[in-house]
């Protein structure tokens, strides 16, 4: 059985994957803090200077009753809220990755259809056809 597992593990498929998602979850958390460190303060200051991912509507009051500052501290109070603004961060992070790996892949695919359309060699022929030929040249040269 161990064998059969380290074949398994050992295969093509399963390390182009594993690598593949270790370079994917590295990818997203660098295109999340794009979004969230360098996208979203020029789009919250462009909104009257708040923090995106503040945004929020309280649900219900906490502890503590409201207005609540931050969406950090209405969670502190127990107040129940829906922070819209987080999601939207979300959202943009998803959109921005979406559209990169849509790239990669129109990418890839062009490169295919280079590959495709460019004109294959013809097929050698067979040792039979050959020696007829070249019977056939030198007969020709007589």
């Amino acid at each position: 059985m161990i064998k059969e597992f380290k074949e398994f593990i050992m295969r093509g498929n399963v390390l182009d994957m594993a690598i593949g998602i270790v370079i994917g979850a590295a990818f997203g958390a660098v295109v999340k803090s794009f979004v969230a460190n360098v996208l979203m303060p020029p789009i919250g200051l462009l909104l009257g200077g708040k923090d995106f991912s503040n945004f929020f509507v309280v649900l219900k009051q906490g502890t503590q009753p409201g207005p609540y500052p931050t969406l950090e501290a209405a969670k502190q109070a127990g107040a129940v809220v829906w922070p819209w603004g987080v999601f939207i961060n979300e959202v943009v992070t998803f959109l921005i990755i979406a559209f990169a790996i849509f790239m990669v892949i129109k990418g890839i695919n062009s490169l295919k259809k280079k590959e495709e359309e460019a004109p294959a060699p013809p097929p050698e022929p067979p040792a039979e056809v050959k020696l007829l030929e070249e019977i056939r040249d030198l007969l020709k040269s007589r």
